[in-house]
């Protein structure tokens, strides 16, 4: 089996930097080759592809910015390989990731897989703390950091692989991002594929974000995922709803205040509080446990708001999603 790395780029020619360098270290015994596709950047990384050239073997395409669900299509499309994995730039890969990869893929074949992420000790505070809001079990149930509890896995695209064969039945991702993710999982299923999490699998996933972006990154989120809910009804779940839920039981409990009722402020409070312990434990810091609390509102925050509005528009008044939200359509 040869993999093909896929690897879209928008500006980041220092990630690809890293990400290379990473790749270069890897202990997997076979061949594999490297699609970097260059969505419209005008800082390109050409040049740090031809670094890595007498070590890796690099496949450089450029070609107009039509987004990231596109950018890996097109990179498939162009590949060699018959299993795609596909990667993030902002990702830094462990030496034996595709080693674990191939023994997973050989004790118990699936078309498509996702692994999770985690934090290197060099990442910023910031980092971690986001990174701590993305995969903990106290916030999104651990989904994205090696759990398989809730329902079938969705993969991720920041570490995801889909066979040759998947992605030439499913035509791969859609112009919907965010939220292009699950849609391509939704299909897949639909069409008789497995999806499965690699727990061995993961990725040092360093986003480059501060609280401003990932404000909107997360409203974003919370924006599509009533739009996959219209379009897959019978995937929806109540689980999305809780992000929602929690801020306006947040808000409920600071009018209770004024009642001088106080209980459901103090189970906020406990919430709260188990998030900073639970993150300075991991991330031995309280500076890092506070920055978590800040990193999981604004997660909370940003989800639930973005949800409510598009569940009022998309699946309340009916209205058009393309339309109402072109934030989250690429033109292809």
């Amino acid at each position: 089996m040869l993999f093909s790395l896929i690897i879209p780029v928008y500006n980041r020619p220092d990630e690809v930097d890293e990400l290379l360098e990473s790749l270069a270290k890897s202990t997997y015994e076979e061949i594999f080759e490297i699609v970097l596709i260059e969505d419209g950047s005008t800082i390109r990384c050409q040049d740090v592809a031809r670094k890595y050239g007498d070590r890796l073997d690099i496949s450089y395409y450029y070609k107009e910015n039509s987004g990231p669900g596109d950018s890996r299509n097109y990179g498939m499309n162009k590949a060699r390989g018959d299993y795609y994995i596909i990667f993030d730039s902002d990702c830094i890969i462990p030496s034996n990731y595709l080693t674990e990869v191939d023994k997973a893929l050989k004790e118990n074949y699936v078309d498509c897989f996702g692994g999770p992420d985690k934090a290197l000790d060099s990442f910023s505070d910031i980092q971690k703390a986001i990174n701590f809001a993305m995969t903990s079990f106290l916030t999104t149930g651990g989904i994205r950091g090696g759990s398989e509890k809730i329902g079938k896995f969705q993969p991720r695209s920041f570490n995801m692989g889909i066979s040759r064969k998947a992605f030439e039945v499913s035509k791969g991702f859609g112009n919907i991002h965010p939220g292009e993710d699950p849609d391509l999982s939704i299909r897949l299923w639909n069409l008789g594929f497995e999806t499965r999490l690699f727990s061995n699998a993961f990725v040092y996933h360093k986003r480059r974000i501060d609280w401003g972006k990932f404000s909107i990154q997360v409203n974003k989120f919370g924006k599509a995922r009533p739009i996959l809910n219209s379009w897959y009804p019978e995937y929806n779940k109540l689980t999305f709803f809780f992000p929602t839920f929690f801020i306006i039981g947040f808000f409920v409990s600071l009018v209770l205040l004024i009642f001088n009722q106080d209980i459901l402020l103090k189970f906020y409070f406990g919430y709260f509080l188990a998030l900073f312990l639970l993150s300075s434990i991991q991330n031995k810091s309280v500076k890092i446990g506070y920055l978590s609390i800040i990193a999981v509102w604004k997660q909370f925050y940003g989800y639930g708001i973005g949800f409510l509005k598009s569940y009022v528009k998309v699946i309340i008044l009916k209205q058009d999603p393309k339309e109402t939200f072109p934030e989250l359509f690429f033109k292809i």
